[in-house]
C-alpha cells in the first residue's frame, strides 16, 4: 500500500472514530436526560397520590420543579441539551443504522426517525422553556387543543381515534417488552455484576410496565374523545395519572405507577452507562 493510500486510510478510521465518539456522548447525554425527567415526573405523581397536587405531574411540572431549584436555568439548559444529544443519536441511527445485527433493518431505520423527531420535539420545548419562553403549556392543554383541532377535520373521528388506539397498542407492547426483557440485547451484561443486574432488570421491568400503563390510557382517553366527539375528553400526561385516583384502588394505584415511573428514569440512567451505542 502506498504512503498516501495509508494516510487516506488512517483518516477515515480518525473520522470513524471521532463520529463513534461524538454519536456515543450524545447517546449517554440524552438517556440521563430522558432519566432526569422521568425521575421528576414520577415523584410529582407520589406526591399527587399522597395529596400534595402543587405541580402537574408532567414535563411542564418537572421543569419547573427544575427552574424552581439553585442552579435551575443551568439545569434546564444541560437537559434541553441532552436531549438535543438523544435526538441526534436516534437521527444518526435513522441515516447509518443502530448498533446490533439487526440495526440497519428498515423498521428499526423508521422506529429511529419516528423517535427523532419525538426528542426533537421535547428538546425544543424544554430549550423554550429554558429560554423564558414558558414552553408550549402542559401536556393536558395540548392535548385538548390537538384533539380539538383533529376531531375539526374531515374524518377527524377516525383519525384521532386511530391514534388513540395506536397508543394503546404501544402502551402494551412497552410493557410487554420491559416484561419479557427485551432490553437486555442493548446492555453490556458482561460489565455487570449480578447484583447490578438484578437491579437493573428490576427497574426496567417495573419501569417499562408503568410507562406502558400511561401510555395505553392516554390513548384510551383519545378513543374516547373520538367515540363521543369531545376534545375535553382527551388528557395529557397529569390529567391521566390523576385519573388512575378513581379507580377502585384510588391512590394506591397512582403510587405503584409513580415509583414505577420513578424507576423507569433510573433505569433510564442505567442504560446511559451500560447500553451498546
Amino acid at each position: 500500500m502506498s504512503d498516501g493510500a495509508m494516510v487516506r486510510s488512517g483518516r477515515r478510521r480518525a473520522r470513524r472514530a471521532a463520529t463513534g465518539t461524538a454519536r456515543e456522548g450524545a447517546a449517554r447525554a440524552g438517556l440521563v436526560a430522558r432519566g432526569v425527567i422521568y425521575l421528576l415526573v414520577g415523584v410529582l405523581a407520589l406526591r399527587i397520590a399522597f395529596g400534595d397536587g402543587g405541580r402537574e405531574a408532567d414535563r411542564s411540572g418537572a421543569l419547573e420543579e427544575i427552574s424552581s431549584k439553585p442552579f435551575g436555568a443551568v439545569l434546564l439548559w444541560a437537559l434541553g441539551a441532552g436531549l438535543v444529544g438523544m435526538a441526534l443519536w436516534r437521527l444518526s441511527e435513522a441515516l447509518f443504522g443502530a448498533a446490533g445485527p439487526d440495526g440497519g433493518k428498515a423498521r428499526k431505520r423508521l422506529m429511529s426517525a419516528v423517535r427523532c423527531a419525538f426528542y426533537g420535539f421535547v428538546a425544543y420545548s424544554v430549550l423554550s422553556f429554558a429560554a423564558g419562553s414558558g414552553g408550549s403549556g402542559s401536556s393536558d392543554e395540548q392535548s385538548r387543543d390537538v384533539t380539538a383541532k383533529a376531531l375539526g377535520i374531515p374524518a377527524g373521528q377516525w383519525i384521532v381515534g386511530a391514534a388513540g388506539a395506536g397508543l394503546v397498542v404501544a402502551g402494551v407492547w412497552i410493557a410487554a417488552r420491559a416484561v419479557r426483557r427485551k432490553y437486555r440485547k442493548h446492555l453490556k451484561l458482561g460489565e455487570m455484576s449480578p447484583r447490578t443486574r438484578h437491579a437493573v432488570d428490576t427497574a426496567g421491568v417495573a419501569g417499562g410496565v408503568a410507562r406502558g400503563a400511561v401510555f395505553a390510557a392516554l390513548g384510551a382517553f383519545a378513543v374516547r374523545a373520538a367515540v363521543d366527539y369531545e376534545p375535553d375528553k382527551a388528557k395529557g400526561v397529569d390529567d391521566t395519572l390523576r385519573s388512575f385516583t378513581e379507580t377502585p384502588m384510588g391512590p394506591w394505584l397512582l403510587a405503584c405507577v409513580a415509583v414505577g415511573l420513578a424507576l423507569f428514569g433510573a433505569f433510564s440512567c442505567a442504560m446511559a452507562r451500560w447500553r451498546k451505542v
